[in-house]
């Protein structure tokens, strides 16, 4: 049996839909090939349980000669969007796809009228393909680090990428400081405060666009926080995840990335809330999530994704954080 998983974007929503490629593997004995785009081949390079991974920059006609000459049983559609319905109408084989409450979502966001399943998207990612016999094994979500990638905070390359050096540094709190939007981050002054309460080291983890603010916090919160943005590869900044004591992060990839590892977690939400289905997400039995939010603003969620600035103007969502759980750390 051969089988095609499709999910073009982004690095959460493709660790979301691991447990889906564990048990096609384990409990079919599938041959799994994975279509995605070519920037988020690294969030899956090193996972055992895929055969193949196929890329497109962009379009999917990149690569339609190639997926047809594979002869696949099934496609299972965890994108479920105008490109994956272009694969399947042109490979015409049975496919499978989940639900994407798109109209549960509009409801809350425009109505405050909340109908939204009490289940994790992960769930409905595993929905699909129950008619295929699979079940949820309970294992969590999985994330694999070529070895090439791992990145130790005690060593020398760590100690040049960062610079001030690194001793001292167990153990650690990896602060994600990055999101894909605004209104999904703490402000930097907030972040500066809750650096200040924490007396373990603080290693700042995002992209390069991540990078001038991480410098502004790291100068600003004290010489236990070091400024790792925009420094690392994705599978580094995985690796320092791994190594982390706990993981302070807003609504994004490496939040997952977290739960795969099984780390203890506070989670920080803004304009998004963990109702939408995409809080952490552990094995059957773990919970070491901390949600922070600020519950009952009557302009929450004003998006399922995210805005450049707050809509309202106060972005009470995020200056109202309590701040107090960090004195502790």
């Amino acid at each position: 049996m051969k089988i095609l998983i499709i999910r073009f974007s982004s690095i959460g929503d493709i660790v979301l839909t691991t447990p889906v490629i564990r048990c096609l593997k384990q409990q079919l004995g599938a041959e799994i090939h994975y279509l995605t785009k070519k920037s988020f081949h690294a969030v899956l390079a090193a996972n055992p349980y895929i055969d193949k991974i196929i890329i497109i920059q962009k379009e999917v006609n990149e690569a339609l000669t190639d997926l047809k000459k594979e002869k696949y049983d099934y496609i299972i559609d965890l994108h479920h969007n105008l490109r994956s319905w272009q694969v399947k109408r042109a490979l015409g084989v049975k496919s499978f796809s989940f639900n994407k409450i798109n109209f549960h979502k509009w409801l809350i966001v425009n109505l405050k009228i909340n109908y939204l399943p009490k289940a994790h998207i992960v769930d409905r990612y595993l929905a699909a393909v129950k008619k295929l016999g699979v079940v949820n094994d309970g294992k969590g979500l999985d994330y694999f680090i070529p070895e090439s990638e791992e990145l130790a905070v005690s060593s020398e390359q760590f100690a040049a990428l960062v610079q001030p050096p690194t001793s001292n540094l167990q153990p650690f709190i990896a602060f994600v400081i990055g999101a894909a939007h605004a209104t999904k981050r703490l402000p930097t002054d907030k972040i500066i405060s809750i650096c200040k309460k924490i007396k373990h080291p603080i290693i700042l983890l995002g992209g390069p666009e991540d990078a001038p603010n991480g410098e502004i916090i790291a100068q600003s919160a004290g010489n236990h926080v070091i400024n790792a943005c925009g420094k690392l590869k994705l599978n580094q900044s995985a690796s320092l995840v791994k190594q982390a004591w706990k993981v302070i992060t807003h609504d994004t990839g490496l939040m997952h990335i977290a739960a795969a590892f099984n780390k203890d977690i506070i989670s920080v939400w803004g304009n998004t809330i963990p109702e939408f289905g995409m809080y952490p997400y552990y094995p059957e039995g773990e919970n070491k999530n901390k949600t922070l939010e600020v519950r009952d603003l009557s302009c929450r969620p004003c998006s399922k994704i995210g805005y450049d600035k707050c809509p309202k103007g106060h972005f009470n969502c995020m200056q109202n954080i309590d701040e107090k759980i960090f004195t502790s750390l």
